[in-house]
């Protein structure tokens, strides 16, 4: 099997939920940096045109958003699980909690309490992205407002928590775990308060310290240039074509536009090679090899024929 290759950047929550199941799978995986701001040519030569990280890349196989990163994990390395006890269902919903209103209480509260230290390049960058998710200009007078968010959101862990249970869900780690754990992760590491926020929550001080020594995984720092050497020497792997029938009508070797729904919405173009009940998989022809497939989940993604 291809290495795992994730392009990132360390600073991301996303990007830690990712490094986190590479930890409790106890995984080897090779680490790219990714490009902090637009343009970034080298990462979407990879997406065709996708802007957002983590993305994990095995051979010429792109995989963007960590939901279906996480999934296709899960997928080729089943044990230890992220989804104990049949929890599949409950954590891949729990992403949507995580990645918008808890990731606005605390990235938001980071870009507000920081904004004067970032570069104005990033501030621009991150209002373009954010348009239309979060009001970036507005950060700086909400943060009164955002602390009291993400306290309450804090308190939500803590009340998870309050039986005695090591992790979220009971006495296994979860996908569930890392979606509560970064937004935490960031908050302790940009917000200079976080302490105060925190202090009541005992019982999630306790759980941060677990998860953290899971750890993440066998790190191998590589170069673009390597990733993409990668992509040229090992062809896509789709498995069995699938094409589901639904409301999109949509069939094998359309060209559709792929698109985020929620911020970063940079359109990929391409040929459909597969589509299910929640995977969308298109081939494009230019960038860095041959033949590259980008896989996105079907979740907070718009697909459309092009016209």
């Amino acid at each position: 099997m291809a290495a795992i290759i994730l392009h990132h950047f360390d600073a991301s929550p996303f990007g830690e939920k990712i490094r986190l199941i590479f930890g409790l799978k106890g995984l080897s995986w090779k680490s790219v940096d990714a490009e902090l701001i637009m343009p970034k040519p080298k990462l979407t030569a990879l997406t065709g045109g996708y802007r957002k990280t983590p993305v994990m890349q095995i051979g010429s196989d792109i995989y963007c958003d960590s939901r279906l990163i996480a999934e296709e994990l899960e997928a080729r390395y089943p044990s230890p699980s992220i989804f104990p006890g049949g929890s599949k269902g409950l954590c891949m919903a729990l992403s949507t909690w995580s990645d918008t209103d808890f990731h606005i209480a605390s990235s938001g509260l980071t870009i507000g309490v920081n904004k004067d230290q970032f570069l104005p390049e990033l501030m621009a960058d991150r209002k373009a992205y954010f348009k239309g998710f979060m009001d970036v200009d507005r950060l700086g007078a909400d943060i009164a407002h955002l602390t009291t968010q993400l306290r309450a959101h804090a308190s939500l862990i803590e009340e998870q928590l309050s039986d005695g249970r090591r992790f979220w869900l009971g006495g296994e780690p979860s996908l569930a775990d890392f979606h509560a754990y970064v937004e935490i992760w960031t908050a302790r590491a940009y917000i200079p308060f976080s302490d105060n926020i925190f202090a009541r929550f005992g019982k999630m001080v306790e759980w941060e310290a677990r998860v953290k020594a899971i750890g993440h995984g066998r790190r191998t720092d590589i170069s673009m240039e390597e990733a993409s050497e990668a992509a040229r020497s090992t062809p896509p792997h789709v498995g069995q074509s699938s094409i589901v029938n639904d409301e999109l009508e949509i069939s094998e070797g359309d060209v559709v536009v792929v698109t985020p729904d929620d911020y970063g919405r940079e359109p990929v173009t391409g040929r459909l090679v597969a589509l299910t009940v929640r995977q969308v998989a298109i081939e494009k022809e230019d960038g860095v090899a041959e033949r590259i497939v980008v896989h996105f989940p079907r979740i907070g993604f718009r697909i459309e024929k092009q016209k």
